[in-house]
């Protein structure tokens, strides 16, 4: 598993994820919109961290010189 993603994707998935687990996340009256919002700020602070995409990776994409 070799790094697909640049520097400002990293750090704007850090600053999403950082937002979406923070208490200044959109809250909505459906509790499983809730539970979907707070999985995909893990995923993508997960992926800020390793610098490694899965959908980068099954579309061939790679963002790590731009």
């Amino acid at each position: 598993m070799s790094q697909n993603l640049g520097i400002v994707d990293r750090v704007l998935r850090f600053a999403l994820a950082f937002w979406w687990l923070s208490s200044f996340a959109p809250r909505f009256e459906a509790g499983w919109g809730n539970i979907v919002i707070v999985i995909i700020a893990w995923i993508a602070l997960v992926e800020s961290f390793i610098g490694w995409c899965w959908l980068h990776d099954l579309f061939h994409m790679d963002t790590k010189n731009q």
